[in-house]
């Protein structure tokens, strides 16, 4: 299954944009969900009745059922304004009657798109078994999204310096991301400031009551691991089986996420060159050095003078940087990121300028992730911190080191920062971690299950980002039987691609 790119998404548009297993025991549910919500019974926690029982009016959309669902913009205030969340329901194709929440990441990716493709793409048991259900997140989508910038601006910061290193640079940038923010509040009002993980956790847990599940089940992958790891940690008793592939930690700050990302990315990276090489024939040259060096070369260049594309636009150092970045999220990708490099060596930038530009964030992305991260870096913090990140990656490292910065400038205060994880009395959790995925290091994963306290590891080794429907048997295998049957696999456990 494919997934959006997610995280070093998050690093550059800060500039750019501004042992033995236990069985789980599942609940069973009531009858298949045909065109009315089923009541589970619950009225939910005291003063959020009225949105735990509201009537939904289902309608046929694509090939599910579609519904509105309308949630408290601040959930401290019940009573105040309202946002609506949309709900697709694609049913199971067994007689077999549960839930199974989806979302692929971003954060700012579309759940509904995603289940509309998942519904299709699990494992044949477990569409038989279970209803595939998405849920745009509260300005995500269809749910009330957040129109922050103008076509323009997000060309103007996807095409902009990923590592300002005068002052002018670094006050333009400041002033993107100020006005992106700005943006944000003049479409979205309140709601700019009530997009955190937090509170689409706690949506999410109005959801599943409407729908009838009496248990969550979820598969989250990369951003959507940090959605079910704060859903496990509020309501550990509702969860039922879960997935998180490719997670995140939430535990570190802003410059040790940035930094620990930024050698996962020239970890993929360093394979991808030593692929190319062995391969024979690659553009970039005879060894991994050189290779290398190559690409180096290649990125300081356009710093200086961007290059032509068979568009009005130029191939710039950070459009550039975002398609290489790009390519790593997928092996299969690599043969295009090998045709990409070896036309702009030859003058033609076109090639790489597609694939960064479609690499860009979804503009509400960083209303969310200033919401979960209440740090604001500072010029200083980049500066202590860059030696470090260009000794991990000549590639990567200045744009990483910029993360440092956190959401330095965003006008919108963080009112509801990602809290501590504890889900000890949750059922086993399943999290699972590739080892040279690009955007989520096999580190989040093994510091994720840990910190859930039921977290279950799996480890796919192998190349590319998210390790379910990519190639790798095992890892399907494993997570089909922990969805359908509860058989949760052997702490530890990794899965090698004959």
């Amino acid at each position: 299954m494919s997934r959006r790119p997610t995280l070093l998404v998050a690093l550059l548009v800060v500039v750019l944009v501004g042992g033995i297993g236990a069985v789980v025991v599942l609940a069973t549910r009531g009858d298949s969900l045909a065109t009315d919500p089923r009541p589970t019974g619950e009225k939910g926690p005291k003063g959020l009745e009225k949105y735990y029982t509201q009537d939904l009016d289902w309608e046929d959309c694509s090939k599910g059922r579609c519904a509105t669902v309308e949630v408290p913009v601040e959930y401290e205030k019940p009573d105040g304004d309202t946002t609506e969340l949309r709900v697709v329901v694609y049913e199971a194709k067994g007689k077999k009657d549960r839930q199974l929440f989806v979302n692929p990441g971003g954060p700012g990716g579309s759940a509904l798109g995603y289940a509309d493709y998942a519904h299709e793409d699990f494992g044949k048991s477990v569409r038989k078994t279970y209803d595939i259900v998405g849920v745009d997140p509260r300005g995500v989508g269809e749910s009330s999204p957040i129109d922050c910038v103008t076509e323009k601006a997000r060309i103007e910061g996807a095409d902009s310096d990923p590592d300002p290193d005068t002052p002018t640079e670094v006050e333009k940038a400041r002033k993107r991301f100020m006005e992106h923010g700005k943006g944000c509040i003049k479409d979205a009002g309140s709601l700019a400031s009530h997009v955190s993980t937090v509170e689409v956790a706690r949506d999410l847990d109005i959801v599943r009551a409407l729908v009838g599940s009496k248990t969550f089940d979820w598969f989250g992958a990369s951003y959507g691991t940090l959605v079910g790891a704060a859903y496990a940690t509020l309501f550990p008793d509702t969860v039922g089986s879960m997935v998180l592939d490719g997670a995140v930690d939430p535990s570190l700050d802003s410059e040790e996420s940035s930094f620990r990302q930024t050698l996962g990315f020239q970890r993929a990276l360093d394979s991808y060159v030593e692929d190319c090489v062995d391969e024979g024939d690659c553009p970039l040259g005879d060894d991994s050095d050189e290779a290398m060096d190559e690409i180096v070369g290649l990125l300081d260049d356009l710093e200086d003078k961007p290059m032509k594309t068979d568009t009005y636009r130029k191939l710039t150092k950070g459009l550039a940087l975002s398609g290489v970045a790009s390519a790593l999220y997928g092996k299969d990708s690599w043969r295009y990121l090998s045709d990409a490099l070896d036309e702009a060596l030859e003058g033609d930038g076109t090639t790489l300028m597609l694939m960064g530009d479609a690499f860009s964030s979804d503009e509400v992305a960083p209303a969310i992730r200033c919401q979960d991260n209440d740090e604001r870096g500072t010029v200083a913090d980049v500066k202590a911190a860059m030696p470090r990140f260009t000794k991990a990656s000549r590639v990567f490292g200045e744009s990483g080191a910029w993360g440092a910065m956190g959401c330095a400038g965003w006008p919108i205060k963080s009112t509801h920062p990602f809290p501590r994880i504890d889900a000890a009395s949750a059922n086993p959790i399943l999290v699972i971690g590739t080892t040279r995925d690009p955007a989520t290091p096999i580190e989040w994963s093994k510091a994720l299950a840990e910190q859930l306290g039921s977290g279950v590891l799996v480890t796919r080794d192998g190349d590319g980002h998210t390790a379910y429907d990519s190639g790798n048997d095992c890892i399907d295998d494993l997570v089909d039987a922990f969805l359908v049957k509860g058989t949760v696999p052997e702490k530890g456990t990794t899965c090698v691609k004959s």
